[in-house]
């Protein structure tokens, strides 16, 4: 079995950890987007639909099979699309507190408006664990930072959501779950149950003791999830 994962706004060592645990026994393949972690974004690549094609190509380049795309965040958002692409290589999807819907009574948070204490705030159960100042950055790390947050609003704009993706989500026919913090308030468990209630056959999990990224605070349980739905 294959693993694909994808990582959200927190950049791609926020699921490194997982990507070890899960490497213990399968394939698992953690790509950075274009943009992120100091990469170069490519030129006309700045959609989450056109993030998906980029790694449906990916997978026929690498001819991988039996896929199980896991994304975190606007990697789920990306996750989502590929899965409504029909690519005959993936065969399961694990959405985890997933970007990209707009539910006007349960709104994203104004990333972009916010402070970074705030952002740690209402992505933790615990956010003094996982509080980050970019004053404190070299030069090096602060480039990283920019290009990072450049790319994520290339790819989601302010908004982070596409209020067509909604309606698309019935076309997903990849066996789905569905995973999100309880204590989610960057993107409210609300979005996670409009998830799963629109594709057909997914289930939803709550993780009590996570919010935004589960891989970071509730590792062990997300995991679990992960290898019950994979079998």
């Amino acid at each position: 079995m294959t693993y694909l994962i994808l990582h959200g706004g927190a950049g791609p060592q926020s699921v490194a950890g997982i990507a070890a645990m899960l490497s213990t026994s399968d394939t698992v393949v953690t790509p950075t987007h274009p943009g992120f972690g100091g990469t170069p974004r490519l030129a006309g690549l700045d959609t989450m639909s056109g993030l998906a094609v980029h790694y449906a190509d990916l997978l026929a380049d690498q001819d991988l099979t039996d896929v199980t795309v896991i994304g975190n965040s606007i990697g789920g958002w990306i996750a989502a699309e590929l899965a409504l692409l029909h690519s005959p290589r993936v065969t399961r999807v694990v959405l985890v507190d997933a970007a990209g819907l707009r539910i006007d009574a349960d709104p994203v948070a104004d990333f972009f408006g916010l402070t970074m204490d705030q952002v740690a705030d209402l992505s933790y159960v615990n956010p003094d664990g996982f509080r980050i100042d970019p004053s404190t950055f070299n030069d090096a790390q602060k480039a990283v930072f920019a290009g990072n947050r450049a790319a994520l609003l290339a790819y989601g704009g302010t908004a982070m959501a596409d209020p067509t993706l909604l309606d698309r989500l019935p076309g997903i026919t990849a066996p789905t779950l569905v995973v999100w913090g309880a204590a989610d308030r960057m993107i409210p468990p609300a979005h996670g149950r409009a998830y799963a209630d629109a594709i057909a056959g997914a289930r939803l999990e709550i993780i009590p003791d996570a919010g935004h990224l589960p891989q970071l605070e509730s590792p062990d349980h997300l995991v679990k999830l992960i290898r019950e739905f994979t079998g």
